[in-house]
Parts: C-alpha cells; sequence; structure tokens
C-alpha cells in the first residue's frame, strides 16, 4: 500500500465526498464486532473508544448495537466504526490507495454500496471506518478519527 503524498487525489476524495450528502440519521446502528481479537489490541480499541469525538462530519455519536469496545457509530449507520479487524487483503497489495491524515496512515477502498471504507495501516490494531455514500458529508471526517486513533494506537505492524 503507498502513502505517497497524493494532494490531487485527496483533494478529488474529499470532493466527493463533500458531494455525496445528505440529511443524517440519528437512530442507533446495527454494527457487528470483529470476532474476539488478542487480548492486547482488545485493550487498544478499548482506549480508542473512549477517546473517540462525540461528532464526526457533523453527525452525533450514536449508540451501536450490540454494545461493544470495538463499534462505534456517527448519524446511525451513515459513519461506522470497527476496531481490533483482522489486515485486510488489500493492505498487501502496494497498487491500493492510501491518504495519510494527521499521522495515520488510510487504506482507501470504494464499497460496492457506493460509499467508502478506510481503513488504518501501521497500527498496532486496525481500525475500519465505513462511511455510507448517502451520509458522507464532510471531507474532514478522518481529522478527528485520525487523532483519536494517533492517541490511542501505536505505531507498528499489528501480528493479528
Amino acid at each position: 500500500m503507498s502513502f505517497h503524498r497524493r494532494p490531487f487525489r485527496l483533494a478529488a476524495l474529499l470532493a466527493l465526498l463533500a458531494l455525496a450528502g445528505c440529511a443524517p440519521g440519528d437512530s442507533g446502528a446495527r454494527v457487528e464486532p470483529p470476532a474476539a481479537p488478542p487480548a492486547d489490541v482488545a485493550g487498544l480499541c478499548a482506549k480508542l473508544h473512549a477517546g473517540l469525538p462525540e461528532t464526526v462530519a457533523g453527525l452525533a455519536r450514536t449508540t451501536t448495537e450490540p454494545e461493544s469496545d470495538l463499534t462505534a457509530s456517527w448519524g446511525g449507520s451513515a459513519i461506522v466504526l470497527r476496531c481490533g479487524i483482522p489486515k485486510p487483503p488489500a493492505m498487501a497489495d502496494p497498487k491500493q490507495e492510501g491518504v495519510e491524515v494527521n499521522g495515520v496512515g488510510w487504506l482507501l477502498e470504494k464499497t460496492s454500496d457506493g460509499g467508502f471504507r478506510f481503513t488504518t495501516g501501521a497500527r498496532l490494531a486496525y481500525t475500519e471506518v465505513r462511511v455510507d455514500k448517502e451520509h458522507a458529508t464532510d471531507a474532514g471526517m478522518l481529522v478527528g478519527l485520525s487523532a483519536a486513533v494517533a492517541g490511542a494506537v501505536p505505531v507498528g505492524i499489528s501480528s493479528y
């Protein structure tokens, strides 16, 4: 995965996210936590969970069902976070697109429903953020999430 500085591609992605917006939902979200990660990874995820922002892209944090330190959501299911996921297969592809936000590298993938999936790389716990295309309202949404990840999950390569 490449984290070269690509201002044009990042600007284009952020513009797409900004254009895809609509009214946020306010209900909780059904989010399956990852299968039980190792204890050290689960501990990092719990620390991340405690430090996550109350709003992302102007969307309020909402409850997840089932409740778990491995998951969080904002605007219902508009933005969903899962921490402690296994290493994504796409992470091994050197041609895969990536962006860096505030010192945190993110693998970038477009999902089949037109949304986006961002997954942290080079951290001791993999964290995935899914953004539904209908609810991606703020081009700077990874800023607050990156700050939380940087504060809770140390740089390194997860063995999980």
